[in-house]
Order: structure tokens, then C-alpha cells, then sequence
């Protein structure tokens, strides 16, 4: 199955199919059905799961404490051209053997970058032209693009909020040959993360500077898309910390505010990692919550966290239960706004054969297709949606309907509360909720 190359590098695997939950396969789909119609839309239309380029092409496995663990097979030539379309060619054939239909990618995860910006920039576009190649010959496409602005060392003190002008032109130049690349590929969305973008003291920052700028940045970089024509949609990806201690897009709600403080909201929607939102004290439906509530739920980098580790460990999705509730605010918020599920997650260090890499997305697969048929199943044959407006049902009528809808003054309320006495203590039965969801996993 490899595409435009005479390589295959996932011998003695074939195409992942979908075999139903009593099969004992671990190469096989127990509940990812990508054809099958749950509310109204295919598994595959839903999610349109991708393939993060960063984790599943070029993670070896190396810690704060270690080396990397696996030696790829299309990481050995020495000339970076030569590697980037081996690299490529081993993404092919796994995309394509899973049954995806996307893969996402940092700029200088498709290529090393070289020791000038015109050599970077040469680099990519070959590498550009050969992918055109490998889409047009599989029909898989590019989710997102996105550029590395905070490995290189030029970006310790951050990239758009660095304090050094020149820094920001430099990241301004990578980003734009990075948009240039998404919009060859016909990439259909693209993300900023700012990975250094915050601060490590206050002493030494002038946070409002640093913001305005940011602010200004992404407006140059939205305006030059859409003057190349690029339709797609700009997602901010929220994390809160690591590696700066206080990160400018610290949750969904600071993201939020930002976007509409700098006047973004018609073009940059959320793309919310499961991992991030944990690091910032919420949970993976909060954070989808807050976004959905806001009209941007555009994309998921799907993993998860340790919870005995408090950093971003990246680890592929299995927990059916916070899957589940996402699910609940996935459907009843519509879907997402232009993105997919990508799995922006690694194979544990220790986990160093090539088939682990395809356990690892089978099961994340799986948990968001088990999650989606649970939250479905709750939706529609459950007391879950009664229960919940019920909960609320004292401002459908009356007064509760008159404040619901603006019409009241304070002193209203001080009227009906001195009228009414002591309110009624209502249970919000939450044991009964929980065991919704139990009763239909």
C-alpha cells in the first residue's frame, strides 16, 4: 500500500477495518464504523480523525531524562530531502492503512529546517510539491497546518510577544511560508499555538505590549491568507503553561477574550486539546462548553493526561466516560466549526514496535466512537434531556421567563423574593445523571 514510493514500511499490516466489539483483533475497529449514521451524520463525517505529523512521524520516545527509544525507518537518510519523502511515504501508507482521511503538520515536522530562512523556505516548498503528489494519489488531505515557533532557540522569549523586533519579523516570515504551504496543500483549516508566547517573570515584561502585539501579529497573518484567498478557518489552541510559566492563551475563555479584544472573532475559532484543558484545572467538556457556548468549537487535539503527572503528557485517549460527556456537548452543540479530531498524542516511550502505532490510534478511534454511540444513546432514549430542563423549568413561565428574558428590574426581584419567602430546596441529582451515563455504556 505505499503511495509513490516502491517502500513499505508497515510490513504485515493491512488496511484497518472495522470488525465490531466481539472481535478479538487488535488490528481492527471494535466501534469505529466510519460508515455508520449516528445523528444524522456518518462516524467519518464527525470526526474526520487526522494524523498529527509532530507524534506518530517523528516522536522517538525522548524525555527531559532520555534519549529517544525508536529508531523509524524512514529517519535514516542523511540528506533532508531524501528523509522528508520517506517520511512522508511512511505517513501515506499508515494514513491510508487506518482509514483516515487527514493528517495535520508543524512546518519543520515535514522537513529539517536548514541554517537560513531561504534554505528553509526551499526546503519546504519540495517537500510541498512531493505531498501534492501523495494527496492527489490517496485522497487523503491536509486538516491543518500549522509552524513551529518555539523549538529554535531564536524563540526562547516567544515568537509574536517576543521583546526583540527582530524575533517577531522572523516568526512573521515562518508563518506566512508555513500559510503558503497549507494554502498549496488546500489545507482546509490553519492553528496558531503559542508555545513561548507568555512570560516567565513579570519583572522583566510588559504583558500588555507583549498581548498587543500578539493581537497585531495575528491580524497581519489572517489579512494575508485571506488576500491569497485562503477560505479555511484560524484556530487558536489554548494551553495554560509549559513551557512558559503563564501562557497569553491560557484556557478557552482567556482565548476567547482575546480573539475579540483584537477583533478576530469572524475568522479564528478554538482548537481544544484534551491534555491543556486538564493543565488548566478544567475539564475536556468544560473547555469544549465554554467554546460551543461562544459560537467557536472549531477543532480537538484528541489525548489525554496523566493524573499523577502535571505536565502535558500526551497520551492517546481511552477514558469513555470524559469522552462520553464531551460527546454530550459535541452533539447538542452541533459539531465542530470546520475542524476534525486530531490525535495529537504518542506512543509511550517504552512502546517501541511500529504495530503500536496503529494499537495506539485504533483505540483512540474507538473511545471517541464508543463515546459518540453512548452520548447519542442518552440523547435519544434517555430521561437525561427531560431531567435537565426540568432542572430549569422556573424560568419558562412567570417571572423566571420575564428575567430570562431582560424585562425585569432589581427591584422586581426584591418584590417577588418578599412575596415568594423562602425558596424550595430542589436536588440536582446528580448521582441520577451519573448513572444516565453508566446505564447506557
Amino acid at each position: 500500500m505505499a503511495l509513490l514510493g516502491d517502500k513499505e514500511y508497515f510490513k504485515g499490516i493491512g488496511e484497518i477495518k472495522f470488525e465490531g466489539k466481539e472481535s478479538d483483533n487488535p488490528l481492527a475497529y471494535k466501534f469505529y464504523d466510519p460508515e455508520r449514521v449516528v445523528a444524522g451524520k456518518t462516524m467519518r463525517d464527525h470526526f474526520k480523525f487526522a494524523v498529527a505529523y509532530w507524534h506518530t512521524l517523528c516522536g522517538t520516545g525522548g524525555d527531559p531524562f532520555g534519549p529517544g527509544t525508536k529508531v523509524f525507518p524512514w529517519s535514516t537518510a542523511s540528506d533532508p530531502d531524501q528523509a522528508a519523502r520517506d517520511k512522508a511515504d511512511a505517513a501515506f501508507e499508515f494514513i491510508t492503512k487506518m482509514g483516515f482521511d487527514y493528517y495535520c503538520f508543524h512546518d519543520f515536522d515535514l522537513v529539517d529546517e536548514a541554517d537560513s530562512l531561504a534554505e528553509s523556505e526551499k526546503r519546504i516548498e519540495r517537500i510541498v510539491a512531493y505531498l501534492k503528489e501523495k494527496q492527489a494519489s490517496s485522497g487523503v488531505k491536509l486538516l491543518w497546518g500549522t509552524s513551529n515557533c518555539f523549538s529554535n532557540p531564536r524563540y526562547m522569549n516567544g515568537a509574536a510577544s517576543n521583546p526583540n523586533f527582530d524575533v517577531v519579523a522572523r516568526a512573521g516570515a515562518q508563518v506566512k511560508i508555513a500559510l503558503d504551504a497549507t494554502m498549496a496543500l488546500e489545507g482546509e483549516n490553519y492553528v496558531f499555538w503559542g508555545g513561548r508566547e507568555g512570560y516567565m517573570s513579570l519583572l522583566n515584561t510588559n504583558m500588555k505590549l507583549e498581548q498587543d502585539n500578539m493581537g497585531r501579529f495575528l491580524n497581519m497573518a489572517k489579512d494575508y491568507a485571506r488576500g491569497q484567498g485562503f477560505q479555511g478557518t484560524f484556530f487558536i489552541e489554548p494551553k495554560p503553561m509549559e513551557p512558559t510559566k503563564h501562557q497569553y492563551d491560557f484556557d478557552a475563555a482567556t482565548s476567547i477574550n482575546s480573539i475579540r479584544e483584537y477583533g478576530l472573532q469572524d475568522d479564528f475559532k478554538l482548537n481544544i486539546e484534551v491534555n491543556h484543558a486538564t493543565l488548566a484545572q478544567h475539564t475536556f467538556q468544560h473547555e469544549l462548553q465554554v467554546a460551543a457556548n461562544a459560537g467557536m468549537l472549531g477543532s480537538i487535539d484528541a489525548n489525554r493526561g496523566d493524573y499523577q503527572n502535571g505536565w502535558d503528557t500526551d497520551q492517546f485517549p481511552n477514558n469513555i466516560l470524559e469522552t462520553t460527556e464531551a460527546m454530550l456537548v459535541f452533539l447538542k452543540s452541533g459539531g465542530l466549526q470546520g475542524g476534525g479530531i486530531n490525535f495529537d498524542a504518542k506512543t509511550r516511550r517504552n512502546s517501541t514496535d511500529l504495530e503500536d502505532i496503529f494499537h495506539a490510534h485504533i483505540g483512540g478511534a474507538d473511545t471517541f466512537a464508543r463515546a459518540l454511540l453512548i452520548a447519542d444513546a442518552v440523547l435519544e432514549h434517555s430521561a437525561y434531556e427531560g431531567l435537565l430542563q426540568q432542572r430549569y423549568a422556573s424560568f419558562d413561565n412567570g417571572k423566571g421567563a420575564q428575567f430570562k428574558a431582560g424585562k425585569l428590574r432589581l427591584v422586581d426581584l426584591y418584590e417577588h423574593a418578599s412575596k415568594a419567602g423562602e425558596p424550595a430546596q430542589i436536588s440536582g441529582k446528580q448521582e441520577l445523571f451519573e448513572n444516565i451515563l453508566n446505564q447506557y455504556s
